[in-house]
């Protein structure tokens, strides 16, 4: 069976410091839900995480 690379991600916003739970090939923008920031962007496959990313989750 084939194991998928994409996995959850908990990041941390850097303007507003808000953790929070994103997916690490996001097809879309994430945006912080406190303060708007842009916290990753698609990028083909993987999402360019904008974020400190905190931990990966399995």
């Amino acid at each position: 069976m084939a194991q998928t690379r994409s996995r959850f991600v908990k990041v941390r916003c850097e303007k507003c410091k808000n953790e929070q739970i994103l997916f690490s090939n996001a097809s879309t923008i994430v945006t912080c839900l406190v303060c708007k920031e842009i916290l990753a962007e698609p990028a083909g496959g993987k999402a360019k995480i904008k974020a400190n990313v905190l931990e990966v989750l399995q």
